[in-house]
């Protein structure tokens, strides 16, 4: 299959995957409140924490082995083989681990946490880093498209007040593991179970367990933020943050399917040694992902204060400056993922993932504890921007004499400009325009379009005749 459906593919799962839970969270955000949202948020981001270190790296350690052998069946077998049972080695212990926290340490969110227990389970049967090594990632979009389409539906069904929390959680939590089991078996007859040696099954632990430094690493500044506005600002706050964040991790969904379908292209080109092409990749990624995430950013901000309340209710207005804030740090997980997933991850260098993303959480952590007691929940949000920054500044200084980074920072300067224009247009509109509520906010929304559109257009247009024009003076 092509890249470019792959692409499409992978950005319908995870948009789907983010975007679904987004479609109820306005009919939540009524039903359950500030302090309810909180609530859930506080136990859904422990939960998730307990799946990553489950999972233990395999999206980015498993696709990258299986893509590495995709072309030799009896590599491939072993060598799925060998992952898998691994998997289910450290996925049962986090089961356990998970289990002992629902029964011995959770307070107040403890029949949310026994609800997202199925989330944990499928840990055991997620073997959706097999499919995308193979390239295969139309039965993951599809089938989880499928189950989480269900899954909403049965929100608007059962979920009628503040006592139903404990059924959201668990239809989440169900359509996690039915998605995974689904998607398993789509499998059946591209890659089968072969004998291994347990120490061969133990030698894919040092490698993996390497790469979930980096999973523990992000969890903390993605997941750890909720946690700590619960615990240190109160679940209302938290709930605020939570409907904020849950926006822009929607929009980064589209930035990691991008990358995780160059993952295991750009692999196959580097052990081919194909370094020309991969540097291109490269090139073409990073002006497509900056010309992307600079239209998100700006455009989020421009119109954030009037989204929040339309969105989520009058309730949560407190969330449009969050989000506004938040927006920003998409330009620097844009940047990061391209460097990560096609430069980084390929080239077989950990050391560089692993310390960048290290970095980035104890930038977050240390930010998070002096700021959040004094800012509430805009003290994470400048947690999490610091975080996020630190970790392409991480990269470039390993990397700066290896990739072309002054060409990449003058496409996310000429973005950046681009994103500006745009959003002082929408803002001033916003202030000029005699609506209120949807349609003020769909003019606005237009407009910045349509400045932005423009704007790119023009620039790619001076870009080509400048180029052209370089061209004629060499020859």
């Amino acid at each position: 299959m092509s890249t470019r459906k792959n692409a499409a593919y992978n950005v319908a799962y995870r948009v789907f995957s983010i975007l679904l839970p987004i479609v109820t969270a306005p009919y939540l955000s009524r039903v359950v409140g500030k302090a309810g949202v909180g609530l859930y948020e506080y136990a859904w981001s422990i939960s998730y924490m307990f799946c990553l270190a489950g999972m233990l790296g395999l999206e980015n350690y498993g696709t990258r082995a299986i893509a590495r052998v995709r072309d030799q069946q009896e590599s491939l077998n072993r060598t799925f083989s060998e992952i898998w049972q691994m998997q289910l080695m450290v996925a049962g212990l986090a089961l356990a681990g998970y289990g002992a926290y629902v029964a011995f340490i959770a307070g107040e969110e403890r029949f949310i946490a026994l609800n997202l227990t199925l989330m944990s389970v499928s840990c055991l049967v997620n073997l959706d880093w097999c499919l995308m090594g193979l390239d295969q990632f139309k039965p993951i979009a599809l089938r989880n498209t499928a189950v989480k389409l269900l899954a909403a539906a049965a929100v608007f069904l059962f979920v009628k007040g503040p006592e139903d929390l404990w059924v959201y959680a668990l239809v989440w939590s169900l359509a996690t593991l039915i998605g995974c089991l689904s998607c398993a078996f789509s499998l059946k007859g591209k890659v089968r179970l072969v004998r291994v040696s347990f120490a061969n099954v133990m030698g894919r632990l040092a490698p993996c367990a390497l790469l979930s430094i980096t999973v523990i690493a992000i969890s903390v500044y993605r997941q750890m933020d909720k946690v700590m506005v619960g615990a240190l600002a109160g679940m209302a706050q938290n709930g605020l943050y939570g409907n904020a964040e849950k926006i822009i991790y929607c929009l980064s969904g589209f930035i990691s399917a991008i990358g995780t379908v160059m993952l295991p292209k750009v692999s196959r080109l580097t052990r081919q040694g194909q370094t020309e092409r991969v540097l291109r990749h490269i090139d073409l990624s990073m002006e497509l992902i900056l010309c992307m995430v600079s239209a998100m950013a700006f455009g989020v901000a421009a119109v954030a204060d009037r989204f929040a309340p339309l969105f989520f209710g009058e309730e949560f207005a407190a969330s449009g400056p969050l989000m506004a804030a938040l927006a920003f740090t998409l330009i620097a997980i844009g940047f990061a993922n391209v460097i990560r997933t096609q430069w980084v991850l390929p080239q077989g260098q950990d050391r560089i993932f692993i310390i960048s993303v290290s970095a980035g959480a104890v930038v977050n952590l240390l930010a998070n504890c002096l700021l959040i007691p004094r800012m509430q929940a805009m003290g994470a949000v400048v947690g999490t921007l610091m975080a996020e920054f630190s970790v392409p500044l991480v990269q470039w200084l390993f990397l700066r004499r290896s990739l072309p980074y002054r060409r990449y920072l003058s496409y996310a300067a000429a973005y950046g400009v681009i994103g500006g224009i745009m959003l002082a247009t929408a803002r001033l509109l916003g202030r000029a325009l005699p609506l209120d509520g949807w349609a003020g906010l769909s003019l606005q929304v237009l407009a910045g379009a349509a400045v932005y559109v423009g704007l790119c257009l023009g620039w790619w247009r001076l870009k080509k005749k400048t180029a052209i024009l370089r061209l004629l003076k060499r020859s």
